[in-house]
């Protein structure tokens, strides 16, 4: 059977495949019967999965991160693609190669980590070149950044997706630098590489994306924090000499802030000009990606938008390559290898 991947299903499509399941939940209808209501993955994306009529056995047959295989069919339900699945198995995860399941950065993750140290290397401030270098040396730590997910779903949700984005904020501070002289671009530079270094503790990324429980309780802000002085006192032994307190500070503000107000998590508003100059290239980032790849995913390739996003709270226009089958968008992954 030739292999049909998640972002490629339409409507009317049989599927007959192994999938990652994501997430579970079982329910109950007006009837009293239970159902199964979950996700299922592949590399290329993810799509809701339906299971009527479940058994007491079979609402136990398997969990989030086990490999299934599913036959069943694809519909449209409120404009969003979903799986009825009519029979399922699980799999041993050994007859599996996860690399089709778990979705990973296209991008070389060896010369994205070369880039970041390389801007790392031009702080000039001995407290900032200390501190970062007491992560850069730590290789445990530096294994889980390379690998760890910006977030779950909205944006740079893979494998590499958090080095990526860190990657791409230092590209983007390189090039505007020159227009913001008065910046501390040494505060800036450390700054977008520990701001969401707290992720590495927030979100579980074996197989399946999820918060970890002390990510759901405390969140990858304080958690950034915690980190940071976790790391100050193998930064002051590299540095020979106390670190400035003013500085620390300032690092700490730059986590604390740079989801720029209370609705979106920071318990301090940014109140430093490196502050709102993070704050607003992150935020440049995570949007743009996010939306390009609510584009890329969408399940409606006949239309010049896409479907109602909750979490985005609107529909994105896709312009007039969705009606021409021009559009790369929709690529198969194997073709670009």
């Amino acid at each position: 059977m030739t292999r049909c991947y998640v972002r490629d299903l339409v409507d009317g499509d049989a599927v007959d495949r192994v999938l990652l399941v994501r997430d579970k939940q079982v329910r109950a209808n007006r009837n009293g019967n239970l159902y199964l209501q979950f996700n299922l993955d592949d590399r290329t994306g993810t799509i809701a999965a339906r299971y009527w009529n479940s058994s007491e056995s079979e609402t136990r047959a398997f969990e989030p991160g086990d490999f299934l295989s599913v036959r069943g069919k694809v519909q449209t339900f409120q404009g969003q693609l979903q799986l009825i699945v009519n029979a399922f198995r699980r799999c041993d995860p050994d007859t599996v190669d996860a690399a089709d399941f778990i979705p990973t950065t296209e991008k070389n993750v060896d010369a994205m980590m070369n880039r970041v140290r390389g801007y790392l290397e031009r702080i000039g401030d001995p407290t900032m070149q200390a501190i970062a270098r007491s992560f850069l040396m730590d290789d445990e730590f530096m294994q889980k950044f390379m690998r760890a997910p910006a977030g779950i779903r909205n944006h740079h949700a893979y494998v590499g997706g958090l080095l990526e984005h860190v990657t791409t904020l230092l590209d983007i501070h390189e090039r505007i630098s020159d227009l913001y002289p008065d910046l501390d671009h040494d505060l800036l530079r450390l700054g977008i590489l520990l701001h969401d270094v707290g992720k590495v503790r927030e979100l579980a990324f074996d197989r399946v994306f999820s918060y970890t429980d002390v990510g759901e309780m405390i969140g990858h802000l304080v958690l950034g924090v915690e980190m940071l002085d976790e790391k100050l006192p193998v930064a002051e032994d590299l540095l020979g000499e106390p670190l400035s307190q003013e500085v620390v500070c300032r690092i700490k503000h730059l986590i604390l802030s740079h989801h720029g107000t209370y609705e979106f998590g920071s318990p301090r508003l940014p109140m430093t000009p490196e502050a709102i100059a993070l704050h607003h290239l992150d935020n440049l980032d995570a949007k743009v990606h996010g939306y390009v790849h609510m584009i890329r995913e969408d399940a409606n390739p006949g239309s010049a938008w896409t479907a109602y996003d909750p979490s985005m709270r609107r529909r994105l226009y896709k312009g007039p390559l969705a009606h021409t089958g021009s559009s790369s968008l929709h690529e198969n992954p194997d073709s670009a290898k």
